[in-house]
């Protein structure tokens, strides 16, 4: 399963409302806030790579509230 950490910026005061959406999604594994540059990381998995890439550039970056994302996709060794 692929999986990806994603980094958020959010619009002020909309951190907690990105959160919630994010924990209420089916393919994020883990939410969790941070203080610093980002706002929130962010581990999801997915079926297959075009399902992944499909939710980076569909669903998370269309959530109300993000100002800005930066994607990592993990890999195996």
């Amino acid at each position: 399963m692929p999986e990806a950490f994603v980094l958020f910026k959010t619009l002020p005061s909309h951190e907690r409302n990105v959160y919630l959406t994010l924990t209420n999604h089916s393919s994020v594994v883990e939410v969790h806030a941070l203080y610093g540059e980002y706002d929130l990381i962010v581990r999801i998995s997915a079926d297959d790579s075009k399902k992944l890439s499909g939710m980076l550039m569909t669903e998370f970056r269309q959530i109300d509230g993000v100002k800005d994302t930066q994607t990592l996709i993990a890999v195996e060794y």
